[in-house]
């Protein structure tokens, strides 16, 4: 049988294009598809700009903080035009070196979206390619539910190119999407309403850090409306109307769902192919990332497996490995470090107290809740948390979370240690860098609980 290539991607976001790469650099031939713009939504419209708005949301603090250490700041103001234009002529620079990398490794590019004919041909513009092994890296889109008004309301994509700078926004959820655009908006100068379904934002993260930045966000001005949701969106004069669930209503100049992201799948033909799908629209794939048909792969946000981007260049990478360089390798979902950009940060690792407990594990718990040396002259009252768990039977560390400056930096190298199966005693043996935050993390002696 005749193909055209070795391998053809659908996707070039970070999954598809660490795939795409490291099978041409195995021999495969290799086309990859991206029906917007190369890099994907990490690059395009999600971590890398967000990143860039949570560091331009810090300065108003930074401003307040300055005069406790002498600082005599000034007049000053912000533009929310000049963030824009060099927020965009920093994704078109990621987006060319990410196309270069491509070409550099002998990957074709090809525009458009590529829709399934059946298990080794796509269609792309009203041509036929035919591949030896497909590989699906759709990633995901935001979703929005189907209310009255929904017509009205923005997503995360469209946050990153307001015209204008809303006065006021109410933002739809709890996860972290949610909580990071409800501090940049915040720290940039909006009146921010977060509504969220749920008792406590952050499902899923430890207990105490669902409550430590949940009143740290209260504290710097965040309006967060817990156990309620929008039930309508009405245009209003320049602005809006929503109306919640407990019979309120309020005026906004801006509306923004952050109510988790869905895979891509719509359109792509996979069912007439047979590509078996989860209850969620995911593609259901082996530890291989094998689908229901023999030769078709997929990998990140579409398998909806864990909506990280470094998880998707892993799993891109293990399927290159297992498919093209005769390694088979499967992605190891243990003990993943995470950051949360919120104000404060979120860095946490493995199992939290809840998971912990639900395990049946004996758990010594270990918790410090202090004012960041920083604050001491700023006078700003703002407090860092630290955690560890404990098994108690083997003295290994299970869990460890942290709320606070330079949090995501910190559970990087922390991730490693507690990935190696570190104990509290190699903690308490670690000397302290001192003065740091992090050394509180290795000189914490007695459990709380």
């Amino acid at each position: 049988m005749s193909f055209d290539y070795d391998l053809f991607v659908i996707g070039a976001g970070s999954g598809g294009v660490r795939a795409a790469r490291m099978s041409a650099s195995h021999g495969a031939k290799v086309a990859i598809a991206e029906e917007y713009r190369v890099g994907g939504t990490c690059v395009i419209r999600g971590c890398v700009p967000k990143k860039l708005f949570v560091y331009a949301s810090h300065f108003a603090e930074e401003f307040e903080d300055a005069v406790g250490f002498g600082w005599d700041v000034g007049a000053r103001s912000f533009d929310w035009q000049t963030l824009i234009a060099n927020k965009d002529v920093e994704i078109d620079r990621l987006n060319k070196i990410y196309m270069r990398n491509l070409e550099a490794s002998g990957v074709e590019i090809l525009n458009g979206r590529a829709v399934l004919k059946d298990a080794h041909t796509v269609m792309l513009d009203g041509q036929e390619i035919r591949a030896n092994y497909i590989l699906i890296a759709v990633g995901a889109t935001p979703y929005m539910p189907e209310i009255e008004g929904i017509e009205h309301a923005i997503s995360s994509n469209e946050a990153f190119h307001l015209e204008r700078f809303p006065s006021e926004i109410v933002i739809v959820g709890g996860g972290y999407i949610a909580i990071e655009f409800a501090g940049i908006f915040n720290g940039l100068g909006a009146d921010v309403t977060l509504v969220y379904r749920g008792e406590e934002i952050l499902r899923g993260f430890d207990g105490d850090i669902r409550t430590h930045v949940q009143d740290e966000m209260v504290k710097k001005g965040v309006d967060i409306l817990t156990n309620n949701d929008i039930t309508s969106i009405r245009k209003k004069g320049a602005g809006y109307e929503v109306t919640l669930k407990d019979g309120t209503s309020r005026k906004t100049s801006c509306v923004m769902y952050a109510t988790g992201r869905v895979p891509y799948v719509a359109g792509l033909g996979l069912e007439d192919v047979g590509v078996a799908l989860g209850s969620d629209g995911e593609i259901k794939v082996d530890a291989y990332s094998q689908t229901s048909v023999d030769n078709i792969y997929a990998v990140g946000d579409v398998t909806n497996r864990s909506q990280l981007t470094p998880i998707a260049i892993r799993e891109g990478a293990a399927f290159a490995e297992t498919v093209f360089n005769n390694n088979p390798l499967a992605v190891d979902y243990s003990n993943i470090p995470t950051a949360v950009f919120s104000q404060p940060p979120v860095g946490t690792v493995g199992m939290t107290e809840e998971e912990a407990r639900a395990a049946k594990f004996e758990v010594d718990i270990y918790k410090s809740v202090f004012r960041p040396m920083k604050h001491t002259l700023s006078g700003r009252d703002e407090k860092t948390l630290m955690k560890l768990i404990i098994d108690r039977a083997t003295d290994k560390v299970l869990g460890l979370h942290i709320v606070g400056p330079d949090s995501g930096e910190m559970i990087q190298a922390f991730g490693i240690a507690v990935k190696m199966g570190a104990t509290k005693a190699q903690f308490d043996a670690t000397i302290a860098v001192h003065p740091t935050a992090a050394e509180e993390l290795v000189t914490m002696k007695q459990p709380v609980s």
